[in-house]
This record gives structure tokens, C-alpha cells and sequence, in this order.
């Protein structure tokens, strides 16, 4: 009976991944304007941070979705396809969960941020 459950659920995120997609692209709101100094700067504060994501999660989803909003060209890490990206979560993070934002400080430590309303609400507070 597991199992059946196990496979009707990957079928149905098999069925909804596509519209899940279409649906991001469609609905990805235009980023805010900037001049090309200010948004060079902001290219150069978001090389400290990556983001661990699964492409068909919603969480993920609204994560990209305010990252375009704010023009951010943060580097997005495949954490379900990508063995090396999903094992950098699992040693670094301590779980395999997304959307995860790693925050390389000044320092060199790094941090794990979970939670898309807790990544949204920092990267609003860093570059809204």
C-alpha cells in the first residue's frame, strides 16, 4: 500500500511539474530598475550567496520569483538533480531541505538560511 501511495504522489508531481513552470514564467514579475553603478554593486553582494533549490517546489518557486522581482543575479543550485550540489546541502546545511540560501560572510563562514519567507524577507530587507 506504501509503495502505491509512494508512486501516485510522484505521478502526480510528474503531471504537475510542467504547469508549475509555465505557471512561474508566466507570472515572474518584472525586476525593479536600477542604475547600471547600483546594480553593479548589487551584482557584486550577490556572489556571497547561492540558493539550494528543488526546480519544481513552490517554496522555490517564490523564492525566484522575488529574486526576478528584485533583479538579483544569485547563483541557483539544483539540489535534486545535482548529487554534488545535494550532498554541499546535506554536509553544510545538515539537511536536505529547499529552498535553502547560502551566505558566505565576509569571513569566510558560512550560513544556511531555510525558509522561503525567511530568505524573501532578507533579501527584500538587503536590496528592496
Amino acid at each position: 500500500m506504501r509503495i502505491l501511495i509512494r508512486y501516485f504522489f510522484k505521478g502526480v508531481r510528474f503531471l504537475l511539474a510542467p504547469v508549475m513552470l509555465i505557471s512561474e514564467k508566466l507570472s515572474t514579475p518584472k525586476s525593479v530598475e536600477r542604475t547600471p553603478e547600483e546594480q553593479e554593486k548589487v551584482d557584486l553582494a550577490c556572489k556571497s550567496l547561492a540558493l539550494y533549490q528543488f526546480r519544481t517546489c513552490p517554496f522555490c518557486i517564490k523564492v525566484r520569483k522575488e529574486i526576478a522581482r528584485l533583479g538579483l543575479n544569485i547563483e541557483t543550485r539544483d539540489a535534486q538533480l545535482d548529487p554534488e550540489h545535494k550532498k554541499a546541502l546535506q554536509e553544510g546545511g545538515g539537511k536536505v531541505k529547499v529552498p535553502c540560501l547560502k551566505i558566505t560572510h565576509e569571513d569566510g563562514r558560512h550560513e544556511w538560511l531555510y525558509e522561503s519567507d525567511a530568505i524573501n524577507r532578507l533579501l527584500h530587507q538587503r536590496f528592496g
